[in-house]
């Protein structure tokens, strides 16, 4: 079954050309045929005309615009277009100046395409066609009748030479530029899966763990098949394969653009990954290539194919002034230059295991007890792991015991090192360890409310109830204006808030019976979430009924240390 957003196949590119015109009010559709052309058209200026198959979106027709093509012509998927349409396109777009007509080097499109300008040129046109063909996966083979395919490094070509003709050049001057843009480049691809023409089952030609090299933008098999390897390792084999080819000469000090293209289906992290993989070998020692410019995206796609393409353009002055010249195609870059110096000075971040925090000191007796309540709430939530994880698995994503047995095994494992004189200190030190170790929500909440509860304790004149539990509030006020809950949405604040408030109304008890009263309220508050319905968390998005009569992990982890370190004080 086919896994595409399309309504009639056979439809998608007439209705991809729609859309196309309804995003860009500087282009417009050729009454009639599938050609994309520019609004505004300046016949005293060279016209640059391409095309081809679909599928390679958003060549050709995403480069219709100032500064580069004057019309595309858009043929059926992977298929060359009529010989009409193009000559529509070119009788269009053509005046005095002439007109340039850019092909990517495909029988189909030679033969098309070259109909078309013999008959523009019958009916007194003066027009003239480059052949791209920059692929390198078939070394020695480029003087043959097929010759070399034409894939990414064509963008190249557009640009330079609708730059060109933008500048008022001759037809000859423009036509030379193309040319020469053409001589200067190398491109390679790879693939992980090949595409899926719409509308049919997709050719799963590709093995998991495999990959293939040298391949063109039809979803037309690779030049070899081999062993997938780490992105460095596959970019230094295209650049290999380029260098190796011959079609390209290049010597340490060049000038280069470099040409990262997604192939399809490729995400933006990997294409991160191979675009500075690439950019580090070629200014690298091994090739000492200088990266003038860099440019890294969907620029010729083959359909949803996983994969990239590498383009290297040897820079002269002259195509380097063309490269940078102004253009309106929305999805060119606005600039392609390289950075080279990256980082910057970070600021010093607050030290947060020094105990500098201040505060009220604890005599040696109640030094003691902090330290047993620690270690007692810390065992206890490692003890209740499985219970933890086994609730998560229906309410959640099932790593709440997991992440939180992770973040007191942290706390255990420093507590000998605790400031225990400092209960601020004590705090902040318990969140390192817990912001060490717990990853996910549950960490970033834990540290949260363990430095909101730090910094009230440090601003308290002596350690009593009052001051303990005004601390506590404080860091479950945290927890909400930063995490967004409150009470009732079934989250760790159902067992808090209920323990601080019925803290509050208890501390002019002793601290030990103040905790024992926070305990309790806390357990209760945990237990009422068996019949809370989610509005906070990923439990928002599970099935009321899937989870009734379970509690909420987080706050049965909650009452769980809470309880421990009660009963341990």
């Amino acid at each position: 079954m086919s896994r595409q957003l399309l309504n009639v196949p056979t439809a998608c590119v007439e209705e991809a050309m729609e859309a196309l015109v309804m995003g860009d009010p500087a282009v417009r559709r050729l009454e009639g045929y599938n050609v994309i052309v520019r609004a505004n058209l300046d016949g005293g200026k060279v016209a640059v005309v391409s095309g081809g198959g679909s599928g390679h979106e958003p060549s050709h027709g995403g480069w219709v615009a100032h500064g580069m093509l004057s019309a595309a012509v858009c043929g059926s998927v992977f298929a060359s277009p009529s010989t009409k349409s193009i000559l529509a396109a070119i009788m269009h777009v053509t005046g005095a100046a002439g007109c340039l007509v850019i092909i990517k080097n495909y029988t189909g499109d030679r033969l098309s395409f070259g109909m078309a300008c013999e008959q523009a040129k019958a009916a007194g046109l003066a027009v003239e066609m480059v052949v791209v063909g920059d692929d390198c996966a078939l070394a020695g083979r480029g003087s043959g009748i097929a010759g070399r395919r034409g894939i990414a490094g064509t963008c190249f070509v557009h640009k330079i030479a609708g730059a060109a003709a933008e500048g008022g050049a001759s037809l000859a001057e423009v036509t030379a530029a193309a040319k020469a843009a053409a001589d200067a480049l190398g491109s390679m691809g790879v693939a992980l899966r090949s595409c899926n023409l719409p509308g049919a089952p997709r050719e799963e030609r590709i093995d998991a763990g495999k990959m293939e090299v040298g391949l063109g933008i039809h979803g037309e098999p690779g030049a070899l098949t081999t062993e997938l390897v780490a992105a460095d390792e596959v970019v230094a084999k295209l650049v290999e394969f380029i260098y190796a080819s011959g079609y390209l000469s290049l010597s340490p000090g060049d000038q280069v653009a470099l040409l990262v293209n997604n192939l399809g289906n490729t995400t933006g992290l990997e294409m991160s990954v191979v675009t500075r993989a690439a950019f580090k070998l070629l200014e690298g020692p091994k090739y000492g290539l200088q990266v003038a410019r860099l440019l890294s995206g969907s620029f010729m796609t083959a359909l949803d194919m996983a994969g990239v393409s590498i383009t290297i353009l040897k820079l002269t002055d002259a195509s380097l002034t063309l490269l940078d010249a102004p253009t309106t195609a929305r999805l060119w870059p606005r600039s392609s230059l390289p950075g080279r110096d990256g980082v910057v000075a970070a600021p010093v971040l607050p030290e947060v295991t020094a105990s500098t925090i201040g505060g009220p000191q604890l005599n040696p007796a109640d030094q003691a007890a902090l330290k047993a309540a620690i270690a007692a709430a810390a065992s206890a939530i490692c003890s209740a792991e499985p219970r933890l994880t086994a609730w998560d698995e229906i309410s959640g994503d099932g790593d709440c015991g997991t992440t939180l047995a992770a973040g007191a095994k942290a706390v255990l494992e420093d507590l000998p090192t605790y400031p225990l004189a400092s209960p601020a200190n004590v705090a902040r030190a318990v969140s390192v360890s817990t912001e060490r170790s717990m990853g996910g929500s549950s960490g970033a909440l834990y540290s949260i409310f363990l430095n909101a509860v730090a910094a009230a304790l440090a601003k308290a004149p002596a350690i009593t109830s009052k001051a303990a539990v005004d601390a506590f509030a404080a860091g479950v006020a945290a927890i909400s204006k930063y995490g967004g809950a409150g009470a009732g949405q079934r989250t760790m604040l159902d067992a808090l808030i209920p323990a601080a408030r019925a803290m509050e109304s208890a501390t002019d008890q002793p601290l030990a019976a103040v905790l024992k009263v926070g305990a309790e309220a806390a357990v209760a508050g945990a237990e009422a979430t068996k019949a809370m319905q989610a509005s906070a968390g990923r439990a928002s998005y599970v099935p009321f009924e899937k989870m009734k009569d379970v509690p909420d992990p987080g706050a049965m982890a909650v009452s769980i240390w809470f309880g421990a370190a009660a009963n341990a004080s």
